[in-house]
């Protein structure tokens, strides 16, 4: 068992978390006023069989124990884990730490990406001309724009490298696009982006980050869906 698993182990979330808002009881879980913004109406909920916390209002944030301590203490992951594991009563396996570290680092790098996909599919829906025919198919749908931007609907251009090319802008390499499933190699060589001219669903998991896409056709071509893979 790695040092990050036996961390979690330890440590109670709702423990932990009490120490820093006041929580309380709602069903089988917890809720309180965001600690990372202002509210008057308790959007924060830890849930306790799954050791994770998330915010429903405006921060739309959530994750483990240890992003809740990098977030709160403003703090990277290396310092979180050694604060938890000071906490745990667990002395540090380096060898461990050194392959949590790149691993957790991969991960988060990965999460991040498709955080960023979504948010350029986001833009493209909501403020470009390109978006306009996604627009219209929502409202055919009878789905508003209210509804998109709850669940930060997105679209995808009609081109064979638009995503990869504002990607890599962002610093990101080819290798890590195709990591997440965003890109696909070709056998001759080169890459092309996954979807096109497609709308698009970002998958969140349970702790609010995004996992992956799923999209759809606005005509009759086939395959109607498509999926990260």
């Amino acid at each position: 068992m790695g040092n990050i698993d036996e961390i979690k182990q330890r440590i109670d979330i709702v423990d932990f978390i009490s120490d820093y808002v006041s929580l309380q009881k709602a069903g089988r879980n917890f809720k309180a006023l965001c600690p990372f913004h202002h509210e008057k109406h308790p959007s924060f909920f830890v849930f306790p069989e799954q050791q994770t916390w998330h915010c429903f209002g405006a921060c739309g944030t959530g994750g483990d124990v240890f992003s809740f301590i990098m977030q709160k203490e403003e703090i990277n992951f290396s310092e979180a884990l050694q604060l938890l594991a000071g906490r745990a009563g667990i002395t540090l396996n380096q060898d461990k730490t050194t392959a949590d570290n790149v691993e957790s680092k991969k991960r988060l790098r990965l999460f991040q990406l498709n955080e960023a996909a979504s948010e350029y599919y986001h833009h493209l829906l909501l403020d470009t001309s390109a978006g306009e025919m996604a627009r219209n198919y929502l409202n055919k749908r009878n789905i508003s724009m209210k509804t998109a931007k709850e669940f930060h609907l997105g679209f995808s251009l009609d081109s064979w490298d638009a995503l990869m090319k504002f990607l890599t802008s962002r610093g990101y390499e080819e290798q890590e696009l195709k990591d997440a499933g965003l890109i696909i190699g070709r056998e001759t060589g080169g890459s092309y982006d996954r979807f096109r001219n497609h709308l698009m669903f970002p998958i969140h998991n349970i702790q609010g980050q995004v996992s992956g896409f799923g999209a759809r056709t606005m005509d009759e071509s086939l395959p109607k869906y498509i999926n990260s893979p």
